[in-house]
């Protein structure tokens, strides 16, 4: 990964033939139109291969919510050209890009996003709905992906009955109920206290260890420190290995 137009090899994993990588920028940038135009994110390249756990740190308006919006198909780059597992994003209509996103990617926030009315079950359950997952096989996946966070015990209950780690590890379950390859994280951990924040923590580095690819966007460094690899984005400029002083 590089911030400058030609890219340094030093700064991303080594290719492999067999497998691609599952996020590739290719001097991807993005530009609201204007008057005046506004460059939000500066043409740049990116590799995050499959099993990477990378933290993504900058300061408040740099540029980090452009970033997971490009990686997570929410917004479309207006240069270069983005590969999700291989596939030319830029290729597909819109109804394409919202089935790949439903099937590869999966979401978690730093607010829950949970329907306080339903089930810990049936909120995960209701995700599956945009990664095609048949109706008869949600109900056995949402359990599955409960179970995968530690939660097996607590799938009939509701979200007011549960706590802030407990929330974030549903959230985190329904982000992994249609198996998805990239797990993105916008500050996953903001609104919960120290202990339920390193539960949630060690809980996607287990994920991790699993072989998730995991990509998490956050303003704290020490959570940044927890990445096998961190990019710092400052000014819509990506760099990698940079010491920020405050974010």
């Amino acid at each position: 990964m590089t911030a400058s137009p030609a890219p340094s090899p030093d700064l991303a994993p080594s290719p492999s033939p067999s497998v691609p990588p599952v996020i590739e920028f290719r001097q991807v940038g993005l530009t609201y139109p204007g008057p005046p135009p506004v460059e939000a994110f500066r043409p740049g390249d990116l590799v995050v291969r499959k099993g990477e756990f990378i933290t993504v740190v900058g300061p408040s308006g740099s540029g980090k919510s452009t970033f997971l919006n490009i990686a997570g198909l929410l917004d479309t780059p207006t240069t270069g050209s983005f590969l999700l597992d291989g596939i030319d994003t830029g290729r597909l209509k819109d109804t394409q890009r919202t089935t790949l996103r439903g099937r590869r990617i999966g979401f978690v926030f730093q607010a829950f996003h949970l329907l306080p009315h339903r089930s810990a079950r049936e909120n995960v359950e209701l995700a599956m709905v945009y990664g095609d997952v048949p109706r008869r096989e949600r109900p056995e996946r949402a359990r599955e992906a409960l179970a995968r966070v530690r939660l097996g015990h607590r799938t009939d209950a509701l979200p007011t009955r549960m706590s802030g780690g407990e929330r974030q590890r549903v959230a985190i379950a329904r982000a992994l109920a249609a198996r998805p390859s990239l797990l993105l994280c916008d500050e996953p951990t903001g609104n919960l206290d120290s202990g339920n924040a390193e539960a949630v923590l060690q809980l996607l580095e287990t994920l991790n260890a699993e072989g998730i690819t995991v990509v998490l966007i956050t303003h704290d460094l020490a959570v940044a420190a927890r990445g096998r690899r961190t990019i710092t984005i400052r000014d819509g400029t990506m760099s990698e290995n940079e010491q920020v002083a405050a974010c």
